[in-house]
């Protein structure tokens, strides 16, 4: 199994390259900024407190190795690969956050993401910055580099006028009227969170029954299993993530779901001719923790009198 390369060595100051150092150190000079900002975002920003200082970057190029001999990623775990038959045990589905072999790779996923989402907080810090709205986070292929991913986030930096500061900057998908709204209801957002899940289940003989031109319209439940065990993973992940920053829940800005197929690896390992398949599920989600910042107090109740001696006569209305 190869090796995946960090990196990092150029980066100082808590992950500010030195290049978004001379940036920002310009931009403080000159005293403008720069932002993504549509008018109603700026004048919603503006409306609860806040002022754009500049737009931020984060970037991580990361090395993910690909299948070696004898490992894959995306290993279905299912001993009867190669030779299941309707006797066979149903297949079960080899998700990441369980120990799966996709572990791997979800964990190198995870770290670039939270590379690149430090790096742009640096950023942020190095304006003077409360916090980033508007963070959009992308990952694509390296040019001319196949097992080369970069992971790119990018938002506006903001900072409240009042005299009380976050103890550390927030970041959020939401824009600039989402950012607003979710200050005025009385919350404040904390932290951008990534739940990401790879599961993998072999076509086993059952799954090849069901999907069968010649079986009608019937559900797949072997897929069906892949696709809800895998979202769960995720959803449980970014849940945990939620947990450790101390906030009151999540806001979800993004759900998506890939499927592809695979050659299975265990059935090829036993028998090179095997044209067996898995189906590989990635569940992404992406959302940002909320904290409330203000109790809020039920108005008191008016107490209602009533006479209790019955031989009382009640007032008349006038």
């Amino acid at each position: 199994m190869e090796g995946v390369s960090m990196g990092g060595e150029w980066f100082a100051d808590g992950g500010l390259p030195p290049v978004a150092a001379a940036r920002t150190a310009e931009a403080r000079q000159r005293g403008t900024w720069s932002s993504a900002l549509s008018t109603g975002e700026f004048a919603a920003i503006r409306s609860v407190g806040f002022e754009p200082v500049g737009q931020v970057l984060g970037t991580a190029v990361y090395r993910v190795a690909g299948r070696a001999a004898g490992w894959s990623y995306y290993d279905c775990g299912y001993q009867n690969a190669g030779w299941s038959s309707r006797r066979s045990a149903p297949a079960g589905v080899a998700v990441s956050g369980q120990g799966a072999a996709s572990k791997t790779l979800v964990d190198v996923l995870l770290s670039a993401r939270h590379a690149a989402l430090g790096r742009m907080i640096a950023e942020c810090t190095a304006l003077g910055g409360d916090g980033v709205v508007a963070a959009d986070l992308t990952m694509a292929p390296f040019p001319a580099a196949p097992h080369c991913f970069e992971f790119q986030v990018i938002g506006t930096a903001v900072r409240a006028q009042g005299q009380v500061r976050p103890r550390r900057p927030f970041t959020t998908h939401l824009d600039g009227q989402g950012f607003a709204k979710l200050i005025a209801a009385g919350w404040v957002p904390v932290e951008l969170l990534v739940g990401l899940a790879i599961g993998t289940r072999h076509d086993d003989w059952t799954t090849r029954r069901q999907n069968w031109f010649a079986a009608g319209n019937q559900e797949v439940t072997g897929w069906s299993r892949l696709v809800a065990l895998t979202r769960h993973d995720a959803r449980r992940q970014i849940g945990e993530q939620a947990w450790h920053t101390g906030a009151d829940g999540v806001v979800l800005g993004d759900n998506r779901l890939r499927v592809w197929e695979e050659a299975c690896f265990r059935a090829r390992r036993r028998n090179n001719d095997s044209d067996q398949k898995d189906h590989v599920a990635e569940a992404t989600l992406i959302g940002t923790a909320v904290a409330a910042f203000t109790t809020r107090q039920a108005p008191p109740r008016t107490l209602t009198v009533m006479p209790l001696d019955p031989k009382r006569r009640r007032p008349r209305p006038a």
